[in-house]
């Protein structure tokens, strides 16, 4: 599949002239009027994106460092949650006792008949309110940002910037790897402004935050 997008682009790229300096040049010359930098400070940035998230319908339960477990404990009962999936490599640190957790491996089966999903995240931009989710070794694979019903997200406020630019900004480091942006529970609405949550996501979803 990536072979023959790669051909496909290739003969995009031919026919329309290859990538020259002066192409690159024309491109550097675009003028760019948007606001590409933020200017909010660490705790206004923090309020703007539990602001954000609030509004679309998440829960945030806030952290300090080293009491992710705590938090995660607070989250699994607020939500009558018992056992959840979580990746890989996610930091045995962050699990509370009393709670069952089973590492990434599942059937998609399996996944859909879990209570949810634990996940760390990439970075979180504020003045959407999106959560970017990598899928890469170790981290949680697409399926768990999509079937189970619970999704709870631990997002680091170092990881948090203020504005979209500054998150494409960011997202360069990781380009050719699968992303997932997430801007609260999943929700559709039909003709009729029908509101229905949990059609192409999940149900609930909640962050954890430390600061």
């Amino acid at each position: 599949m990536s072979s023959a997008r790669d051909e496909i682009l290739e003969r995009i790229r031919d026919a329309m002239g290859g990538s020259t300096p002066a192409r690159e040049a024309d491109y550097d010359a675009i003028p760019r009027n948007y606001v590409r930098q933020g200017s909010l400070d660490v705790d206004a940035r923090l309020e703007l994106l539990v602001d954000r998230l609030h509004d679309y319908g998440a829960t945030v339960f806030h952290s300090q460092e080293g009491e992710v477990a705590t938090a995660v404990a607070a989250a699994l009962r607020a939500s009558g949650k018992m056992s959840l999936l979580i990746p890989r490599d996610l930091p045995r640190a962050w699990l509370p006792d009393g709670f069952h957790f089973f590492r990434e491996g599942a059937s998609y089966q399996e996944v859909d008949a879990s209570e949810g999903v634990l996940t760390d995240c990439a970075l979180a931009i504020a003045a959407t309110g999106s959560i970017v989710l990598r899928h890469s070794a170790g981290e949680a694979r697409r399926a768990l940002s999509l079937i189970p019903d619970y999704h709870l997200c631990v997002v680091f406020a170092g990881q948090v910037v203020e504005t979209v630019p500054e998150g494409i900004q960011q997202m360069k480091a990781f380009a050719n790897i699968p992303i997932t942006t997430i801007a609260g529970p999943s929700a559709t609405a039909d003709i009729e402004m029908i509101r229905v949550k949990g059609v192409h996501g999940p149900r609930t979803f909640d962050v954890i935050l430390v600061e």
